[in-house]
């Protein structure tokens, strides 16, 4: 995306909140384009180097739009760290995983649903319960970010099959934009996360 296509008010807060809840002043090479694409309501596939900063492209925007952003993630650890360094930034945030008990997880999903959080993390397959499907239509989903983006790929035929299935979240939270992340994606692998 280029400077003159850019729109420079979402940018500008984007840049503000990086600054504020990072101490960063600038992005880092790639992260503005995704970031930008996201703020103008596009979807989007990142492949960042490790350590290039992927989160930093959904949980920047997440501040911005307000509301929600779901995070699709594949390891709870993964989850946990993330929600604990978001938390320490100042930005509400919750890990939805399979060892919450019953209720936790029921007060996980009436938070998201009352915007207490500005991001909720959940394993693929949480979007296709019936818990989740039910909720979803009132959530104030804003944005939906896939980290690890490569496990579509390479887990999401066989091992993971809801990874499959992350693309069918807009027939319930609307036409939201979907900002996929990863370090590794080959040629046939970023096909594979576009389709």
């Amino acid at each position: 995306m280029s400077a003159s296509t850019t729109p420079i008010e979402p940018l500008r807060a984007a840049q503000d909140a990086l600054q504020q809840h990072w101490g960063f002043d600038a992005f880092r090479p790639g992260q503005a384009d995704l970031i930008a694409a996201v703020l103008a309501g596009k979807d989007a596939l990142g492949v960042l180097p490790t350590g290039g900063g992927k989160s930093v492209c959904y949980q920047v925007p997440a501040v911005v739009l307000g509301g929600l952003t779901l995070v699709v993630s594949p390891l709870i650890a993964l989850m946990q760290d993330q929600v604990a360094a978001l938390r320490r930034r100042g930005i509400p945030a919750a890990a939805l995983t399979s060892a919450l008990p019953f209720r936790e997880a029921e007060q996980v999903w009436t938070d998201a649903e009352f915007g207490r959080d500005r991001l909720r993390y959940v394993a693929p397959e949480q979007l296709q319960t019936e818990r989740f499907r039910l909720r979803a239509p009132r959530l104030p989903v804003r944005l939906v970010a896939v980290d690890e983006a490569h496990c579509i790929s390479e887990w999401g035929h066989d091992f993971r099959p809801a990874y499959r299935e992350i693309a069918t979240v807009r027939a319930l939270v609307g036409p939201v934009p979907m900002l996929a992340v990863t370090a590794t994606a080959t040629p046939e692998v970023r096909r594979d996360i576009l389709s």
